[in-house]
């Protein structure tokens, strides 16, 4: 069964799943895929290529695979992929890959995406993350697992942040962190390891490997990748070794300042 509001508009080819409800004055395209379960709000548009999964709650007035905010974009076929279970407040703007940047703009699973958010094109999104109202994440940024990122904040083209990561509200973020890390300010630095998201996912032995690693890292006044490059030889510790190969893979720089305190 679906619950399609009469003055929804769906053009023809559109794929709609079983049990979705679409509400009054809301546009879903020809080339519309809604998986199973999904609620999509009043006033919504969906648009171009878009894939959306099972079981999303899509609130209204959003505009999601309409065509990316940038200049280069000249007609190409381009996707906008939304995986399962994920929450899409109110007035947010997911924009569709670029050729550029492979083509698609990908959602993961369990996701919230508060009032306002935008999701600009290219950009990869994983699990479990937290965009407060207002964050804005411009071309090719790509976060981990349970990221949180804090409201009114913008993030960079090209950004990647690790899993675990947050980010506080009305921050600037112009460089990468690393998974675990927690960063704040304009432009935003590293202020030490998200202890609040470790203990709600780590055990204390976890916990204290990146407790001693994270001093090792940014306390030491030594190269930060010939640090990196040492502890991932050296450790065995999974988060030692993901916190020190995302280090290594950095193209953007890690924002630091020496002799923080955890």
């Amino acid at each position: 069964m679906q619950n399609i509001h009469p003055t929804a508009i769906i053009e023809d080819g559109a794929k709609i799943g079983e049990n979705v409800t679409i509400g009054a004055y809301s546009f879903i395209g020809k080339e519309i895929s809604i998986g199973d379960g999904t609620v999509i709000g009043t006033h919504t548009s969906i648009e171009g290529v878009t894939t959306i999964g099972k079981n999303n709650q899509i609130f209204s007035h959003a505009t999601l695979g309409s065509i990316p905010q940038d200049l280069k974009y000249a007609g190409e076929r381009v996707e906008l992929v939304i995986g399962d279970n994920n929450r899409i407040r109110e007035y947010t703007l997911l924009n569709p890959g670029t050729q550029g940047g492979g083509g698609v703009t990908k959602v993961g699973n369990g996701n919230l995406l508060m009032g306002y958010v935008h999701l600009g094109h290219d950009v990869i999104l994983g699990d479990h993350c937290i965009l407060a109202n207002g964050a804005t994440l411009a071309g090719h940024v790509e976060l981990g697992n349970y990221v949180v990122v804090g409201g009114l904040t913008p993030i960079h083209q090209f950004v990647h942040i690790g899993d675990y990561a947050m980010i506080a509200g009305a921050s600037a973020l112009s460089q990468d962190i690393p998974p675990y890390c927690l960063a704040e300010g304009n432009r935003a630095h590293l202020r030490g390891l998200n202890l609040t998201g470790l203990r709600r996912h780590f055990d204390k032995d976890d916990i204290n490997a990146l407790k001693s690693t994270y001093r090792e890292l940014f306390e030491s006044n030594k190269p930060l990748k010939d640090v990196a490059a040492n502890l991932y030889e050296t450790n065995d510790n999974f988060a030692v070794k993901n916190i020190c190969q995302f280090i290594l893979d950095s193209k953007r720089g890690i924002p630091f300042k020496r002799n923080e305190q955890l």
